[in-house]
């Protein structure tokens, strides 16, 4: 069965947003031909008290949304470079404990990738990725209630998976999983909520 197109949400700072798109990234580069859409979703704006400015508007969250900020300019601006610094910033931060929170900490990830670090800071100070992050929160959380990473969207539903299984260089298993995933959501729409009540193994 083909895998419908689909749309996924990032913010790196997640570690079950890190293992959905290794996946991701790793099918990829095994040929899976994925219509998929990378979306930006901060984890800040939830933690914002009520009454208190968005994150977005905020100069206090800066550091916060800094590596979301590069990792959408790196996907519109160098997008042959985009799979490998995706992963390459989830690695940063998961297995480094590289916190990305300033420019100095993610030059030497955008370098070992072959994205000039100069241009992507340049047009995160234009602002445009920010404008994009408050836009799609927005959007997302008003119409489908979206409340995390990883979550997909695959036509007009959007379904938080929390996967818990680490990618391996079999790139075939990966994408057997992922076209798993997007197919259940686009043909089980009856499915509304399944979860272990422990974590299972």
């Amino acid at each position: 069965m083909p895998t419908p197109a689909f749309g996924l949400n990032f913010d790196y700072r997640c570690p079950f947003g890190r293992i959905i798109h290794e996946h991701v990234v790793i099918a990829m580069r095994a040929g899976a031909d994925f219509d998929i859409s990378f979306e930006p979703y901060t984890l800040s704006q939830g933690h914002v008290p009520e009454g208190n400015r968005a994150c977005w508007d905020d100069p206090a969250y800066d550091a916060d949304l800094l590596s979301l900020e590069v990792g959408l300019t790196v996907r519109d601006s160098f997008p042959a470079q985009f799979l490998d610094a995706h992963l390459a910033l989830f690695t940063a931060r998961h297995d480094h404990g590289n916190s990305l929170r300033t420019e100095a900490l993610i030059r030497p990830v955008l370098d070992s990738n072959g994205v000039d670090a100069d241009s992507v800071f340049a047009e995160v100070k234009s602002g445009k990725a920010r404008v994009e992050i408050a836009e799609t929160w927005k959007k997302r959380t008003h119409e489908q209630q979206v409340f995390g990473v990883p979550t997909f969207f695959v036509g007009n539903d959007a379904v938080f998976i929390r996967y818990m299984d680490r990618a391996t260089s079999d790139g075939q298993a990966s994408i057997a999983i992922i076209s798993e995933l997007v197919n259940m959501i686009a043909t089980r729409r009856a499915i509304n909520e399944f979860k272990h009540t422990t974590i299972a193994r």
